[in-house]
């Protein structure tokens, strides 16, 4: 009897829509034991967000502070796992506060040795989370074998608008001509591949070698455009996050005014300096194309973005 151990927080569901589908096959297979472990923060965070809430988190989230968490009664530390997968979403670029909390915490060590996957479903930037989660990863000798990334269903422009609605009024619905919120519905339920493929690499063992066992399945693809924004903002954040944890921890009155300091500057940086970025990055992508597609490549490891397998598992 196989056991994996999936460990998540979802804050809106929608993560937890994607985690049933991607254990699917799990479920059903008589010789796979699954554990489900919701981390659940001490003081829940709104859903939907109120807008001083939600930029008040921002700098604990950049700095991956994390979070208290309610007792994780289920979780045996000295227990055996064959495999863990752990879910998660993104906040400001950075693993959500909770799923920080549980790295930071003792029940990480439930990871030691143990082979990862890690599961995001976000809105289209996941690079600088994901090298964080490699770090707490690798500080808790957890071996990652692979990564799986489901995005919001729009382009870049559609959903800068759709998923911050989505966050602030619960609405997720289409408007404007813009598509809904949220991952594409088709996407999540095609998720059921992975599992698929799973359950037959658990059965022969294959987890043991902790190499990807979901590559060829187009678990991840790196948008190249976005890699330089990626980089840019994550700088900005830590810089203003450091600035604003200066004035206090989450709630303090004294950080008001340099969160609404930091709004500003947001709102400069998209309306001035994301449109330069657009204009020049295409030419220097060109320029610079064999240290781009290298870059790329070694974000969308260790799973990578071939579909060789995808006309055996896919539900297309």
């Amino acid at each position: 009897m196989k056991k994996v151990l999936v460990l998540y927080y979802s804050q809106t569901g929608q993560l937890t829509n994607v985690l049933k589908s991607f254990t699917s096959a799990l479920d059903t297979d008589e010789n796979i034991e699954v554990i489900y472990h919701n981390i659940e923060p001490a003081k829940e965070y709104p859903f939907p967000w109120g807008y001083l809430e939600f930029f008040d988190i921002f700098p604990e989230s950049v700095y991956m502070d994390g979070c208290a968490l309610k007792k994780c009664d289920n979780i045996t530390l000295d227990d055996h796992y064959d495999l863990v997968i752990l879910a998660y979403t993104i906040w400001f670029l950075s693993p959500s506060l909770p799923i920080s909390g549980f790295l930071n915490s003792r029940y990480s060590k439930v990871l030691k040795d143990k082979p990862v996957i890690t599961l995001i479903a976000c809105r289209n930037m996941w690079i600088m989370a994901q090298e964080k989660m490699k770090d707490k990863l690798n500080n808790v000798g957890a071996k990652l074998i692979d990564n799986v990334v489901l995005i919001d269903q729009g382009g870049n422009l559609a959903t800068f608008i759709t998923t911050p609605r989505w966050m602030w009024t619960g609405r997720k619905n289409a408007f404007w001509g813009l598509p809904k919120a949220g991952v594409n519905p088709n996407d999540i339920k095609d998720a059921q591949r992975f599992g698929k493929v799973l359950t037959e690499a658990l059965a022969k063992d294959e987890e043991k070698k902790n190499t990807s066992l979901l590559y060829g399945l187009k678990a991840v693809q790196v948008d190249n455009r976005l890699i330089g924004t990626e980089k840019i903002a994550h700088k900005s954040f830590k810089i203003w996050g450091g600035l604003i944890r200066k004035f206090g921890k989450t709630g303090d009155k004294a950080r008001i005014p340099m969160l609404f300091l930091y709004f500003i500057f947001l709102l400069s940086l998209i309306v001035i300096v994301v449109p330069i970025n657009t204009l020049i990055k295409p030419l220097l992508r060109k320029l610079n194309s064999k240290t781009v597609d290298k870059e790329r490549a070694y974000f969308e490891e260790p799973s990578g973005s071939g579909n060789e397998r995808m006309k055996d598992y896919s539900n297309a």
